[in-house]
């Protein structure tokens, strides 16, 4: 089995529920826990693990704690001034 996100049309959502009913032996329906949380759990999922790539080749520069304090806080006087 695979499981595919599917977006529908309101206009079409009847004639498509229709289709499910009557495919119930071959098709599921579940709602996806992380689309009702954040609808763009998925896109925010694979811009991390392309973060935590870059970071891992070398293609990124991940900072420490102390470093990113420091740059944040030379931002804000920039910003202040």
């Amino acid at each position: 089995m695979q499981t595919l996100a599917v977006q529908i049309d309101d206009s079409y959502m009847e004639q498509f529920m229709h289709f499910v009913n009557n495919s119930h032996a071959h098709v599921t329906i579940a709602n996806d826990k992380n689309l009702e949380l954040d609808p763009y759990f998925y896109e925010r999922k694979t811009k991390l693990q392309q973060t935590r790539t870059d970071i891992k080749s070398g293609k990124m520069e991940m900072l420490s704690d102390e470093t990113y304090e420091k740059e944040i806080a030379t931002f804000f006087t920039e910003l202040e001034k």
